[in-house]
């Protein structure tokens, strides 16, 4: 039975990263592809080779910034990672796409928080999807995550009642603000990568804080 709750270290740069992270306690590893800005980019033979070293039970997130079905598949079949997450707001039809050609892939999209279309868009995404994720992007500005920043957490609070699936946070999260995360929000995950990374790297100290105060909280606390 998965813990909760649910924890996804991003941008994992190599194996020795992803087994740092499982062993601290993280359930899913988000692996960079192409971006337009952000931390933690690496090339599809890197995130190929990290999947294919994964342990059974460790989800691998594929963050893709493509926005076309063919393009998506065949990144998606390279690397073999068994979630793809959406990192620009796709059509309901690219998304419907998706679902028909990788059925057996979980499909995550990225609600960039403050645009202006976030809430209505996280609903009709959840008709398709499998889950969602919150973050503190600007499409509009050519950033598509790794802010490191924190958005508004009562439209993300919002987002989370207006859907039935599950939904991760993530956005500027660290062992310092993990509780009051989870107390506004009520996600049924977390995504970070910046806050747990000391000059570019994992922070073994890091880690192992943020993860202790994700899982003593429990709701009212």
């Amino acid at each position: 039975m998965r813990r909760s709750p649910a924890i996804k270290i991003c941008c994992i740069l190599d194996p020795a990263e992803a087994a740092l992270a499982i062993a601290a306690g993280a359930d899913a590893l988000g692996l960079v592809s192409s971006m337009p800005s952000g931390p933690g980019v690496i090339s599809d033979d890197q995130i190929a080779r990290i999947v294919a070293g994964l342990p059974g039970g460790i989800d691998s997130f594929l963050l893709s910034s493509r926005s076309e079905v063919d393009g998506l598949v065949a990144q998606q079949r390279y690397t073999q990672a068994n979630t793809l997450q959406l990192v620009r707001h796709l059509p309901v039809e690219t998304l419907r796409g998706l679902r028909c050609a990788l059925p057996e892939v979980r499909l995550v999209q990225v609600i960039h928080v403050p645009e202006e279309d976030a809430i209505e868009h996280a609903r009709r995404a959840a008709e398709v999807v499998d889950a969602l994720l919150l973050d503190s992007g600007s499409p509009a500005q050519g950033v598509l995550g790794g802010t490191g920043k924190a958005h508004d957490w009562q439209r993300s609070r919002k987002i989370v009642a207006a859907v039935s699936l599950p939904v991760y946070l993530a956005g500027g999260l660290r062992p310092g603000n993990v509780r009051a995360a989870l107390a506004q929000v009520g996600p049924y995950g977390l995504d970070l990568c910046t806050g747990v990374r000391r000059e570019g790297r994992l922070d073994p100290g890091l880690l192992r804080d943020f993860v202790s105060a994700a899982r003593q909280h429990s709701p009212g606390t």
